[in-house]
């Protein structure tokens, strides 16, 4: 089991952290999912049919445990606004951490492109993830999502034409 850990980690590692970070922007909150992961891999390693890559088996296993934890995210807040009776009109409690000291590094561009991810869906911004900044074929990012690679397709063009108005309406803003 240390052997199957240790390659996956050498392998992938650096992937699988860039990944999970692009999705919750919080370098200990990542480090605390891909432990998940790991875990979860480890788990299921024996039953690993070979029917994709290993590396798309651990995205696939990586993606859900994110949107696992977006999940049980959404029903903490849920739960707050219920104890406390708020109404409908109020805004949803929202998390205003700033963003990590990692994106200070990025060109402007780059960061403006990161900011406005937050403003797509989160198949759009997993496509965007998985096929732009991890380099997965189309098919491989459908075997992550599991969903055909028309579907990967048509959320790619989406998300690339909801990119360039979020970016041209930005620089407008800021007179450019």
């Amino acid at each position: 089991m240390k052997a199957t850990f240790e390659i996956f980690y050498e392998k992938y590692h650096q992937d699988l952290f860039q990944y999970i970070f692009y999705m919750v922007k919080d370098k200990t909150l990542t480090e605390d999912i891909i432990q998940e992961v790991y875990i979860k891999v480890l788990r299921a390693h024996d039953s690993f049919r070979g029917e994709s890559s290993e590396k798309t088996w651990l995205f696939s296993i990586a993606r859900h445990t994110t949107m696992d934890y977006f999940r049980k995210q959404q029903r903490k807040r849920q739960q707050i606004v219920d104890f406390f009776n708020w109404d409908k009109s109020d805004p949803q409690l929202k998390d205003e951490a700033s963003l990590p000291e990692e994106v200070v590094i990025l060109d402007d561009e780059m960061q403006t492109i990161y900011k406005q991810l937050d403003q797509c869906s989160t198949d759009q911004k997993n496509v965007i993830i998985l096929r732009y900044i991890q380099s997965f074929s189309i098919q491989e990012t459908a075997e992550i999502m599991n969903c055909s690679t028309s579907k990967v397709k048509t959320t790619q063009h989406r998300a690339l034409k909801k990119l360039q108005e979020l970016m041209r309406a930005s620089n407008i803003e800021r007179g450019e």
